[in-house]
């Protein structure tokens, strides 16, 4: 098949195709150009809400840590449940209550330090936290499922500068949850084997789009990416959930996240937006055998540092499109040097 003209191609985690047009890349561009983002922070910011020893909106001074910092977001999403509520329908209107509980984590004191900037041990540190939190949301009794989350980047609607990431924890499965899951059941249904086990291995053959590998993680542009420069990471094991990794996992975790956003920053050198997320299993229900640990990186940016993707009309209207095939960008990925372009 010739992939340098148009053709689609499936993604198995959710069913969907994907529209690859690798020609359009050379199209002209006039529409819309991003103001670079502010590259200039002060390790410490005295107006910042997340900072250590500062006053939140709400008035609660954040202790002087040193390390992770874990606080229940004030301004949350969800709410714990408040008693009798009840489901709303109306023939084909139907609304019914959704429980959950959010937090925020601040990955480090310094306010001018993303991820790709700390250390592996301050990264491992914030991977454990994700952990430790997971398994705590988890106990409770109304909490179906855990969602960790990082929106780097005012592109990406982050609305403080200061490193942060952020845990919604529901009581109902999401959408993106639910479809993936019904995927890796039928899968494993069907073929008696692991969907994404079966995609480390055939990845790790091809090799054409693993972007770095460990021992226990390996990155990859995935065949069915729809985002410029989307990065699938993917654990060794068959884990279903961040609770299940031991020690030297997320050691591998951390380096695994370390090499994916420093060839990021690298790549305009500048602070590389995205949105990042795992996916684990349901906390509820009992052990899920279709289920493996996963993490979706989703960068907007196209052709620079201030040409983004638009998911607009037809991708709105239709089904996804790109312009450049998944084999191209993890090949400008993986040529990028491995050390940050700030420390070079």
């Amino acid at each position: 098949m010739d992939f340098d003209r148009p053709h689609r191609r499936f993604n198995p985690l959710t069913g969907q195709w994907v529209l690859v047009s690798p020609h359009r890349a050379k199209r002209p561009w006039l529409g819309q150009v991003e103001k670079p983002a502010v590259e200039q922070l002060p390790a410490y910011d005295p107006g910042c809400y997340l900072c250590p020893g500062n006053a939140r909106s709400n008035g609660v001074l954040n202790p002087a840590y040193e390390s992770t910092f874990v606080f229940d977001n004030d301004f949350a999403a969800l709410l714990p449940p408040q008693g009798n509520e009840q489901d709303a329908q109306s023939g084909l209107l139907r609304a019914e209550p959704e429980d959950g509980l959010c937090r925020v984590i601040c990955f480090s004191p310094r306010h001018d330090l993303t991820i790709p900037e700390l250390s592996q041990p301050a990264v491992e540190a914030v991977i454990q936290t994700w952990r430790d939190q997971s398994i705590q949301l988890a106990k409770v009794d109304f909490i179906r499922y855990v969602q960790v989350f990082e929106n780097k980047g005012a592109m990406m609607g982050c609305s403080n500068p200061h490193p942060h990431s952020q845990i919604w924890a529901l009581a109902h499965l999401p959408n993106e949850i639910a479809v993936e899951g019904a995927s890796q059941a039928d899968y494993l249904q069907k073929h008696g084997r692991c969907l994404l086990c079966d995609t480390v291995e055939m990845e790790i053959k091809a090799g054409e789009r693993v972007l770095a590998e460990n021992d226990h993680f390996i990155a990859l542009v995935p065949f069915w990416a729809v985002w410029p420069f989307e990065v699938l990471v993917i654990s060794r094991r068959h884990v279903p959930d961040l609770a299940a990794l031991q020690p030297a996992e997320i050691a591998d975790l951390a380096d695994i996240y370390r090499q994916v956003t420093i060839r990021y920053d690298n790549l305009f050198e500048i602070s590389f937006p995205y949105s990042m997320g795992f996916h684990q299993a349901p906390c509820k229900g009992g052990p899920d055998p279709a289920w493996h640990l996963h993490a979706h990186f989703y960068p907007p940016l196209l052709r620079s540092a201030t040409v983004r993707k638009f998911m607009v009309g037809f991708e709105m209207l239709a089904m996804p499109q790109r312009d450049i095939t998944p084999e191209t960008a993890c090949e400008r990925l993986r040529s990028l040097p491995a050390e940050h372009y700030k420390t070079r």
